[in-house]
Order: C-alpha cells, then sequence, then structure tokens
C-alpha cells in the first residue's frame, strides 16, 4: 500500500506538471525549469530553492518534479508496447503450441540472450537519440519477458472447461485467445507490467546517464545524474537527490509488484 501510495503520487505530480505547461503555454516551464542562473549554480539547499540549485543555477526541485513525467510516461508506454506485442506473441505460442511455439519461443529465447539494457543501448545507437527511439528500444527488450509470462499462463488456462464450451459453440481461435484465455490469465500479466515498469524507468535513467536517451536541458533523473558527477565533491545534492528519486521510485513499484503478487495469486490466499 506505501508503494502504491508513492506510485499515485508520482501520478499526480506528472499530470500536475502537464496541466501548468498547458495553462501558461510552457511559459512557467522556459522560466523556472530550464531557465539558467549562473549567479546560483552549485548552491544548497534553502528556502528559496529546497533541494538546491544545479550546475547552472537551475531549481532541483522543480526539475525534479518535472522529470517525473518523462520517466512515468515513457515507463509506461514502453510496457504498454511490450506487453502488447509480448503478450498476443505469447498468446499464440501458448494457444497453438508445436512449430508455432517452437518458432515463437526461440527468437524470445535469442532476444533473451542479450541483456536488456545492452540491447537498448544498441537500438537507440543504432537509431539515434530521440523520445521515439529510447521508447521503442525499451519495449523491444520487454517483448520477451512478457511474451513467455503469457505463455505460462496461457497454458495454465487452455484446457480448461469453458475453453473447450467455447470451442463448441463455435467460437474462432482469436475470439478465445482475446475474449476468454487472456483475460483470465491477466494476474501474472499485471504483476509482471509493474515489475517491468520499474525496470524501463530504470532503463530510461541509464540510458540518459549514458547520453542515449532524453537530451539536455530537458529534466530527466539520469540525465541529471550524468551532467552533476564531476561536482559530486564540491555539492553532493545534484548527485544524491536525483539518485534518491529513482531508487524510491523503483522501490516502491517493486513493493507494489509484490503486493499485487500475494494479492493476486490464489495459491497465497488462505
Amino acid at each position: 500500500m506505501i508503494g502504491l501510495a508513492f506510485f499515485l503520487f508520482l501520478i499526480a505530480i506528472a499530470i500536475t506538471t502537464l496541466v501548468i505547461d498547458l495553462a501558461t503555454g510552457n511559459e512557467f516551464y522556459r522560466n523556472n525549469v530550464i531557465n539558467q542562473d549562473l549567479f546560483g549554480r552549485l548552491q544548497g539547499p534553502s528556502k528559496e530553492h529546497l533541494f538546491g540549485q544545479d550546475e547552472f543555477g537551475r531549481d532541483m526541485l522543480l526539475r525534479m518534479i518535472w522529470a517525473v513525467r518523462y520517466s512515468l510516461f515513457m515507463g509506461s508506454a514502453a510496457v504498454i508496447i511490450g506487453m502488447v506485442c509480448g503478450g498476443v506473441l505469447g498468446a499464440m505460442s501458448g494457444y497453438y503450441g508445436k512449430t508455432v511455439d517452437a518458432v515463437i519461443m526461440r527468437a524470445m529465447d535469442i532476444l533473451l540472450a542479450i541483456p536488456s539494457m545492452l540491447l537498448a543501448t544498441a537500438i537507440v545507437a543504432a537509431l539515434g537519440t530521440s523520445l521515439f527511439n529510447v521508447l521503442l528500444a525499451i519495449a523491444i527488450s520487454y517483448i520477451p519477458s512478457f511474451a513467455r509470462t503469457v505463455r505460462a499462463a496461457v497454458l495454465t488456462v487452455k484446457d480448461q472447461e469453458f475453453i473447450e464450451a467455447a470451442r463448441a459453440i463455435g467460437c474462432h481461435d482469436g475470439e478465445i485467445i482475446f475474449k476468454y484465455i487472456i483475460p483470465n490469465a491477466m494476474a501474472p500479466i499485471i504483476v509482471q507490467a509493474t515489475m517491468g515498469l520499474a525496470g524501463a524507468i530504470l532503463s530510461i535513467a541509464g540510458l540518459s546517464f549514458l547520453g542515449l536517451g532524453i537530451q539536455p536541458p530537458t529534466p530527466e533523473w539520469g540525465a541529471m545524474l550524468s551532467n552533476a558527477r564531476q561536482y559530486i565533491r564540491d555539492a553532493w545534492h545534484v548527485t544524491v537527490i536525483p539518485g534518491l528519486g529513482i531508487m524510491l521510485t523503483i522501490l516502491a513499484l517493486n513493493l507494489m509488484g509484490d503486493g499485487l503478487r500475494d494479492a493476486l495469486d490464489p495459491r497465497l490466499k488462505d
């Protein structure tokens, strides 16, 4: 519940920043989030700037707040794309079996053999640095895990009586898969999506830290860490605060995923 509360808090922050940008025509964003104040560079936390100022004198609190939406929305979009593509492949693999299962699963095994961060880095390096390419790279890296999760869930459901009844009344394969099998296999998919969101946010931060993700001056936690690492001895706050933001977000999502797993797994219920 603590993880869920923190996640909802982040969603509220992300929506609020969008509303402010739409209401002010990005004027507030330009004047307060990315506008530089070199006279206040690397100043520590104070009453005027609760989280201090970065290497360009920008307010760290506002940059942390505005960075939430990039990590959250891009991570969610990447997980949704990976879940849909991987879910369809996993459902087909588990339902049809035999040759279809062998071909799809061997393709997924090839992707799983490549570390997800390395695969995402290679895709972004090949296609170029942009929000869409980062999103696409992370989504592709999550397709195999969702495919295997959905396949395992489908295998436990497809031989049950209500599936046989659906076949008996003349339902075609697509209807059986999407109307009867996948809705009854959603519990592990939801847990995997929650855990995947934590990994996606971490991947976005990692790519941005390497200079392959979201580019400055756009606020993003990984990019903020990358730009601030050379000042870690002189101004602790410019590295500690973004690092804490990443850590707390990943911790909250993992806690929420553990809670969902316990709540949705019938074997753990009394």
